[in-house]
């Protein structure tokens, strides 16, 4: 039995920028109509509008309160108010990759990433045994985990039935893990839990409000 009562109250609306390999930082802090108010490295903010670029960074569309940018070849999807994320592809000497995360309100750890393909927003958990998503979340990426092993889960309002799968890869920055052990439950979560099956492929290092992931295997 496993217990997620802990993570499951949290709702805060938090939302995290983007950085490429290289240092490169990219904010959005304002869409106009179709155009996009960029902070590019900490330089003074720049309005592009779809097809436009500056310093690498090209703008695709913007609307509501996102913007899709491309950098260095992919494509990211930027959102009004994200706080700095720092990714790099390798370390000088070995070819770590890491990603680096800033914590937010209530000093939680929350980052744009990606389950089988499938855009999801996960917040560091290390006292989660595994990744764990709601069903509702689970059937918006289109996983199916009906057929997983049934598992009973404590939680703060009594048991509730769970499932045992496997995820193909979880993605995170720029780092990504295959065939992670997750769990899908009939409790609604704000965000999906990175927990250690996940975790456990990296060191963690936290220093002041900068936690990096670095992978290890």
């Amino acid at each position: 039995m496993r217990n997620l009562a802990a993570c499951l109250a949290l709702a805060f609306p938090l939302l995290l920028g983007l950085a490429p390999a290289m240092g490169q930082t990219v904010a959005l802090t304002g869409v106009m109509g179709q155009r996009a108010l960029l902070v590019i490295d900490d330089a003074a903010p720049a309005v592009l509008a779809p097809g436009d670029s500056r310093s690498g960074v090209t703008l695709i569309s913007a609307q509501g309160d996102e913007a899709v940018v491309q950098i260095k070849g992919r494509r990211e999807t930027l959102r009004v108010g994200q706080m700095p994320v720092s990714v790099s592809d390798k370390t000088a000497a070995g070819g770590v990759r890491k990603v680096v995360l800033m914590a937010g309100p209530g000093g939680h750890f929350v980052g744009n990433g990606k389950i089988n393909g499938a855009s999801v927003r996960f917040l560091v958990d290390t006292g989660a045994t595994e990744v764990a998503l709601s069903a509702q979340e689970a059937d918006r990426i289109g996983l199916q985990y009906s057929s997983g092993e049934r598992i009973l889960m404590g939680t703060a309002n009594g048991q509730v039935v769970g499932f045992q799968v496997h995820l193909n890869s979880v993605r995170i920055g720029e780092v990504e893990v295959y065939n992670v052990a997750a769990i899908v439950s009939a409790t609604p979560m704000p965000f999906v839990l990175l927990g250690n099956s996940f975790l456990t492929h990296f060191q963690l290092y936290r220093e002041n409000d900068q936690l990096t992931l670095e992978k290890r295997y």
